[in-house]
């Protein structure tokens, strides 16, 4: 691992402190219950790095989707990471609840990959492809429905007439885009110190 300073140090003791072990854990076990198998490492980072168990998991939640190779080569493994991220978003994980595929493969921002966990189950069990889920439960969207007489009842609730009034004033006298005149002539001769 490289040595660290300055802003990317500070960086990266932030985004350390902001791990929890007890969210890894939960992750875990969602991770082993899905797909009915246990983590190959008790380090989090080394079981999910060549993406495997992600793609399983989201074969699992999506069907079809997580198609997968086993292999040592680096690009191999992120390309697992980038199916496990494509799958999450047919799922309907918004992109702004994912990780970055080398925020896992180069351990930058873990507590991001355990995040887009949580999401991911959360997501899964609102399609109905997963039994739990982590975190809160999503919330379902309400639709509101008012009949035209309804809405005209609002209409005199507000008095539109203060909206924005100034007075009669406008922008009739404005002008943009020439120039501002500064030295053109001066407005008090009469205080010209003579030479």
């Amino acid at each position: 691992m490289t040595t660290l300073y300055g802003l990317d140090r500070d960086i990266k003791k932030k985004l350390d402190s902001k791990y929890s072990v007890e969210r890894e854990q939960e992750a875990r076990q969602w991770i082993e219950e899905t797909i009915g198998e246990p983590l190959s490492s008790l380090d989090f980072h080394e079981s999910l790095k060549n993406g495997v168990v992600l793609c399983k998991v989201i074969e699992k939640l999506v069907p079809g989707k997580g198609k997968h190779k086993v292999s040592a080569m680096p690009f191999i493994q992120m390309e697992n990471i980038s199916t496990f991220l494509s799958g999450a978003e047919a799922l309907g994980v918004p992109k702004h609840d994912l990780f970055q595929t080398v925020d896992l493969y180069e351990r930058k921002n873990m507590t991001q990959v355990v995040d887009a966990i949580f999401s991911v189950s959360r997501y899964g069990y609102r399609a109905g492809t997963s039994t739990t889920l982590l975190g809160p439960k999503l919330a379902d969207k309400q639709q509101m429905n008012f009949s035209p007489e309804q809405l005209r009842a609002s209409d005199g609730m507000f008095n539109s007439y203060q909206y924005g009034y100034n007075k009669g004033a406008n922008q009739s006298g404005m002008s943009f885009g020439s120039r501002r005149e500064i030295g053109a002539r001066d407005p008090h001769p009469e205080f010209k110190v003579p030479r």
